[in-house]
Order: structure tokens, then C-alpha cells, then sequence
């Protein structure tokens, strides 16, 4: 007859022997498992000269007279002379706005306009601390 009050009893010995076989053998592995990271490092030239660039600073202030390097430009005409202000300057200068925090969005964006039309992709926005 079967004896319905018997609880089972589940046997782990076989399961912790296997265990403590494979911990051994990660054990035993492990330090000889190297891990290599290929990297390819850019090639260095010795004879490239490195040219400082030259930096435009263009100030707007609040009643929209526009500063580049010390010279000053009306805002109406700004696209037209900063073309050839811009001339003698490298394409790969970099270019730095400042401007008064009054004034309207579409106005900045409009200096931004002419310098990207005048060639001058390098374009960054100073802000004030």
C-alpha cells in the first residue's frame, strides 16, 4: 500500500558533486583566459606643421551693432561686408557669436546666416556665465 503521509525527500548530492567539479575547473581555467582588444592607432606624421587658427569674434550688441575683431559693421549690410571681411580668413576658422540677451532669435540667426553664406562653417554661440 502507499503511505500517503511520506513527505519526499530530494537527494542534492549528485547535483553539489557536479558543482563542485565544474567550480574547480573554472578555477583551474581561468587565469589562462586572455582577453585581447585589438585597437587601430591613427598614424602620426612628423613633418605636419601645426597652424594655429585664426579666431573671429563677432559681438551683436542690444541695439544691433554688430563687433568683428574690433571693426564694427551695420546690421543691415552685415551679410554683404562680412563676405569680404571673411576673405582673408581660412574656411576652417572658427567663428564665435556673442550677443546681447535681448535680442530677438531671428535677428542672431541672421548674423549666423551671413557668416555660413560668407563660407564659415565653424560656428559656435558664447554664452555668459
Amino acid at each position: 500500500m502507499v503511505d500517503w503521509d511520506e513527505k519526499p525527500e530530494l537527494n542534492i548530492t549528485p547535483l553539489v558533486d557536479v558543482m563542485l567539479v565544474l567550480l574547480a575547473v573554472l578555477m583551474v581555467i581561468s587565469p589562462t583566459i586572455i582577453y585581447e582588444e585589438l585597437i587601430k592607432l591613427p598614424k602620426g606624421s612628423a613633418q605636419t606643421e601645426i597652424k594655429e587658427k585664426k579666431a573671429i569674434e563677432i559681438v551683436i550688441t542690444e541695439n544691433k551693432r554688430i563687433t568683428v575683431n574690433k571693426k564694427s559693421f551695420e546690421f543691415d549690410t552685415f551679410s554683404d561686408n562680412f563676405a569680404l571681411f571673411s576673405s582673408e580668413f581660412p574656411r576652417e576658422s572658427v567663428v564665435r557669436i556673442s550677443a546681447d540677451h535681448t535680442l530677438d532669435y531671428g535677428d542672431v540667426m541672421g548674423v549666423i546666416s551671413g557668416v555660413k553664406r560668407a563660407g564659415l562653417t565653424n560656428i559656435s554661440l558664447a554664452t555668459r556665465n
